[in-house]
């Protein structure tokens, strides 16, 4: 899934041990810049933590800078931002900043495009091109020594991409090919439908990655036109991660960035989804097992039943798995996924040859978590591995940039990310309850493979 991080899955097995056991209690930095000659520059305040003296949050241009400092490795990572996602698209423009993105990649206007290709290779460095609903993200993973070069050629696709048309249909007919593939694999069919009826008439519900018309749509002129408009400082926002000096990083988002037009875009949350009933969509396909995906919305970014329903949903995936997978042996894969958003999912997964037995195992164990408390020995062990599970998670300097940009853009601060240990501890086996009994429901459902195998009542009522 392209959007957010799914955490129940990796929590199966440590929830699993949980599950065997009898865990149920019946109810009763400041470096001066140099400045211009003709032009004082003046740093903006930076904010720092008091538990995380290493990250700061400052302005450059207009431009939101989080940096965190680290030393242990030359290799920086610096992820940029564009904010918006599916708010920005349309029915008929959706893919359309993936694409221009992609596209920037064959030359832009200070490098041609065997020129820029050579460069990076030379460097070694790596620049990508992600989207979620919330944000689509062009990134940089290099060295040190070579950061300023590779921010160079970053910087110039997002400001001065040339978009030849030859070039920007070879990267379009590569879009289109990925999303024909996209029906080749039940998984990602099952994941793009589960999307789609889980926010049905919610921006979510669109693709950013685009769809097989809206690709072939989208024109060269519409790409420059929605460059010239969109591109604009108001919805950027980066974040590095590096042995890298805030004077350093000024000067590259000054001088590049920092000269593009500013625009009047403010980044706000997402409306929330609307309530919807539970309901499914069936795909027939001829398989050799079935797939079925259920999502139910979950509480926003700020609440404090986050997670407590993060953790709800590994509790009932260890369940999940000791009983479909273990006991029954009714299915190689089964878990209960948790989904990073502004408004967060959290979800049933199974892929069976009996998925009518499997959903009424699935109901029969949320009843139990609903009606029934985790103890506190059990809840401990499961939040010590998710505090492993964690740290292994932000090794590398691109995911803490990722998780520095959730916390800011979803909580509000990205300070906030290091109390993510500290909101997991605090976690009571009766919020653990609670919110499987305020959540888990409504469940909506994509289900890809042979419709005669399940029954549409049995999804309907969870």
């Amino acid at each position: 899934m392209g959007y957010g991080v799914v955490w129940a899955a990796a929590m199966v097995c440590s929830a699993g041990m949980l599950a065997g056991q009898p865990v149920v209690k019946k109810p009763v930095v400041k470096a001066p810049v140099k400045a211009a000659p003709s032009k004082p520059v003046e740093l903006s305040p930076a904010i720092t933590s008091p538990t995380d003296t290493l990250t700061s949050k400052f302005d450059v241009a207009g431009i939101p800078v989080i940096l965190r400092r680290v030393s242990a490795n030359n290799v920086v990572a610096a992820n940029l931002y564009l904010l918006g996602g599916t708010r920005q698209l349309t029915a008929g423009t959706q893919g359309i900043e993936t694409l221009l993105l992609e596209a920037s990649e064959r030359g832009t206007a200070k490098y041609p495009r065997d020129v820029l290709r050579t460069k990076m290779a030379r460097l070694g460095s790596a620049i990508g091109v992600g989207a979620n609903s919330d944000w689509t993200t062009i990134s940089l993973r290099a060295t040190t020594t070579g950061l300023d070069s590779t921010w160079a050629i970053l910087a110039d696709r997002v400001m001065a991409p040339r978009l030849d048309p030859a070039e920007v249909e070879l990267v379009r007919e590569q879009f289109v090919t990925a999303t024909r593939q996209r029906k080749d694999s039940p998984d990602a069919l099952l994941d793009y439908l589960a999307d789609s009826i889980a926010f049905s008439g919610h921006p979510y519900a669109l693709e950013p990655t685009g769809t097989e018309p809206s690709l072939t749509s989208i024109t060269t002129s519409a790409l420059t036109s929605y460059h010239a408009s969109q591109f604009v400082t108001s919805r950027m926002m980066l974040v590095v991660v590096g042995n890298v000096s805030r004077t350093k990083v000024e000067k590259l988002v000054r001088e590049t960035l920092g000269r593009m037009p500013k625009g009047n875009y403010v980044w706000t949350l997402p409306d929330p989804p609307a309530e919807l009933p539970s309901a499914y969509v069936v795909e027939q396909r001829t398989l050799p097992t079935n797939y079925l995906q259920g999502y139910f919305h979950g509480p926003k970014a700020t609440s404090k039943d986050y997670p407590a329903l993060r953790l709800a949903c590994a509790v009932l995936s260890g369940r999940l798995f000791a009983e479909v997978r273990g006991r029954r042996n009714l299915a190689y894969s089964v878990n209960a996924p948790f989904v990073e958003r502004a408004f967060s999912l959290g979800g049933l997964y199974v892929t069976t040859t009996q998925p009518d037995e499997v959903l009424t195992i699935m109901q029969q164990q949320i009843t139990s978590l609903r009606e029934g408390t985790i103890t506190d020995e059990g809840l401990d062990r499961l939040v010590q591995q998710f505090i492993v599970t964690y740290f292994l998670d932000n090794e590398t300097n691109a995911d803490q940039a990722n998780m520095l940009a959730r916390a800011e853009l979803y909580q509000g601060d990205f300070r906030r990310a290091a109390q993510f240990v500290e909101e997991l501890r605090a976690v009571t086996p009766e919020q653990i309850q609670q919110a499987a009994r305020t959540y888990m429901s409504k469940v909506r459902w994509a289900y890809v493979g042979d419709p005669s195998k399940v029954t549409p009542a049995r999804m309907l009522r969870f």
